[in-house]
């Protein structure tokens, strides 16, 4: 039986001063006292599809199709925080997309496209960067005051120059990415 890899295909966020600006939010965010796990600053992407587990034969597959891309790279901007599935039940907390959603928008579709062969997204695709998952509900009242005052913040600019498919290994500790196929944008 063949080996089964955990994977998604997503957009990295690597920028230091973009990092920079998230780390201190985070570091508010902890200060509400809620109970949260924030993202690590070397695991910040933006999914564009979660594959679940797939067979090597597929991700290899994939990476093949992803070569065919030929989107042009482009600048999106982050801004804005919010929360799913809102922000006064809030589960994830996350960073919002300005300009370049739109072409986003159009990679995560053709992605999903290539990939619909082995994963299926229910959901539309909704930019976003996750930076904190809400573990419990200590601390909600201040978490959605918090939400609330930062809704407008902007954390920078962020050049959409590769997309990679990416394997997830899950530890005690948090999940362990590594980089399957780096496909770089024209």
């Amino acid at each position: 039986m063949s080996e089964r890899i955990r994977s998604f295909v997503a957009v990295d966020i690597t920028a230091r001063d973009v990092v920079n600006a998230v780390e201190a939010l985070q570091r508010e965010l902890l200060a509400t006292g809620a109970d949260l796990k924030p993202v690590e600053p070397y695991n910040l992407h933006l999914t564009l599809i979660f594959l679940g587990e797939q067979p090597k034969r597929n991700l290899d597959e994939l990476a093949r199709r992803l070569e065919g891309l030929t989107h042009r790279r482009f600048v999106i901007e982050l801004r804005g925080v919010g929360a799913f599935p809102n922000p006064s039940s809030p589960r994830v907390i996350w960073i919002d997309v300005g300009k370049g959603r739109d072409e986003l928008i159009k990679l995560a579709q053709d992605v999903r496209a290539l990939a619909r062969d082995f994963a299926q997204e229910e959901e539309e695709f909704t930019p976003h960067l996750t930076i904190a998952r809400v573990k419990g509900p200590r601390n909600r009242d201040k978490l959605t005051s918090f939400l609330e005052a930062h809704r407008s913040d902007r954390f920078g600019e962020v050049e959409v120059a590769e997309v990679k498919l990416k394997k997830s290994t899950l530890t005690p500790r948090g999940p362990i990415y590594s980089d399957l196929y780096i496909k770089k944008l024209a």
